[in-house]
């Protein structure tokens, strides 16, 4: 099953401190909206996003249709395909993709340890 583009979105307190604090590593700003408090940084494979006021837990993100520079993808699986094969599979589901449409949606689940997973097509 393939998943999609891997990221980890990050819950901070403040955006420009903790733009100021990933791009001294290395990181660059290649996606977002600081005024609406959200950035997508890159540094070679490795993406995060920063999100302000956004997520009570950092989140690991998975999207569907785009490859790890967030391009759009020709072919890939489709989130509802995704989603019918995870709850095949026996795993509960906390949102659900509407299965009745196309496109962008998404869907969350969380890991045996409670931390968040999302799924979210923008394609």
């Amino acid at each position: 099953m393939e998943l999609g583009a891997f990221s980890v979105s990050l819950t901070v307190k403040d955006i420009e401190a903790s733009r100021d604090f990933y791009t001294k590593l290395g990181f660059v700003v290649i996606g977002g909206d600081q005024s609406e408090n959200w950035l997508i940084l890159q540094n070679g494979a490795a993406t995060i996003g920063l999100f302000q006021g956004m997520f009570d837990k950092n989140i690991l993100t998975f999207n569907p249709g785009w490859n790890a520079d967030a391009q759009k993808l020709d072919a890939f699986t489709d989130i509802r395909s995704i989603q019918r094969q995870i709850k095949g599979k026996g795993i509960a589901l906390i949102s659900e993709a509407n299965e009745t449409t196309n496109g962008p949606d998404s869907f969350f689940l969380e890991d045996p340890d409670g931390n968040p997973i999302l799924f979210d097509q923008h394609v």
